[in-house]
């Protein structure tokens, strides 16, 4: 049998601020706050800080300027802080804001994206062009996160066609990189492969990122799959947090701890602190007040565990 072949580094972002408490009961900015400088002692590289969304709609995410005006108080130096965004409008906010790293989603299946965006997925695909002139206005780098691009919760399995012709598309209108979402936790290590080589082949040299949700308890092993297939930014969230408010059954994203512990044994450098990221995930904790889905936050380091 032949050894894995491991990449020297993996960039992580750390998505538990937006993803990880978009469906949580909404927390004080000061708790976000607070959460923020943990994750920043982490070591981390990329934190995505919040969503410039509708607060009617995702009312956890209604402090996002308040969460833009703690970062631009923190001074230079630190992590890559990035915001979310449905619309060009919510690129134009998140611009205004501070943000020069946009995050624009566009859902692959029909279902998720009228249920998501309340447009199909054609017309949120073409309104990449009017957000990348957004973004591009202000000197800023949009990444166009392709949601259900393995499977939906309405439509059932994501044809790799539709997948891929957004990605297409969203190249052509402006993206500067891609990432594929697991959004219901569906997919599997064949599928993840399978999907990103067909998708880099039409990427044009964008970078190729991955986020995967752990709701049927292969996230890792997707995680793995990645990184072997050549992926070297994946997303993961402090603790395991996470989940889709428009995708019924979604449950957490991968949990930072575990993606670090897992890099970290093949001796790939992520450039975060193991320790550090565990009591990041304590504080998450204590801030939702519930357990976390983590098992290695459970049980703690090889060598110190938690009781």
């Amino acid at each position: 049998m032949s050894a894995l072949s491991w990449p020297r580094a993996v960039d992580i972002r750390e998505v538990g601020p937006r993803d990880g408490l978009q469906i949580e009961t909404p927390i004080s900015t000061e708790a976000k706050s607070r959460l923020l400088d943990a994750l920043i002692a982490t070591g981390v590289g990329r934190i995505e800080a919040t969503a410039f969304v509708s607060p009617r709609a995702v009312p956890a995410m209604a402090d996002a300027a308040e969460i833009a005006g703690y970062i631009g108080g923190l001074g230079p130096g630190g992590p890559e802080w990035s915001a979310l965004v449905a619309s060009p409008n919510g690129a134009r906010r998140a611009t205004e804001a501070g943000f020069r790293t946009i995050e624009y989603v566009v859902s692959a299946a029909e279902g998720h994206s009228r249920a998501n965006a309340r447009r199909g997925t054609e017309q949120a695909t073409e309104a990449v062009a009017e957000v990348a002139e957004v973004v591009h206005g202000v000197g800023g780098r949009l990444e166009v996160i392709i949601a259900t691009a393995w499977d939906c919760p309405f439509d059932g399995p994501t044809e790799p066609a539709r997948t891929v012709g957004v990605a297409r598309r969203a190249i052509e209108l402006g993206a500067d990189q891609l990432c594929l979402g697991d959004t219901i936790g569906t997919t599997s290590p064949a599928r993840v492969v399978a999907l990103l080589d067909a998708v880099g082949a039409v990427a044009d040299g964008r970078p190729l990122g991955a986020h995967f949700h752990n709701t049927r308890g292969m996230g890792i092993a997707n995680a793995l799959a990645a990184v072997q297939a050549g992926v070297t930014q994946l997303d993961a969230s402090v603790g395991g947090l996470g989940g889709c408010p428009f995708a019924p059954g979604a449950s957490g994203n991968i949990a930072t701890e575990e993606l670090v512990y897992l890099l970290d044994d093949a001796g790939v450098e992520t450039g975060v602190d193991l320790e550090a990221v565990l009591h990041a995930a304590a504080l998450a904790r204590d801030l939702v007040g519930h357990p976390l889905e983590s098992d290695l936050f459970r049980a703690g380091g090889r060598n110190r565990p938690r009781g």
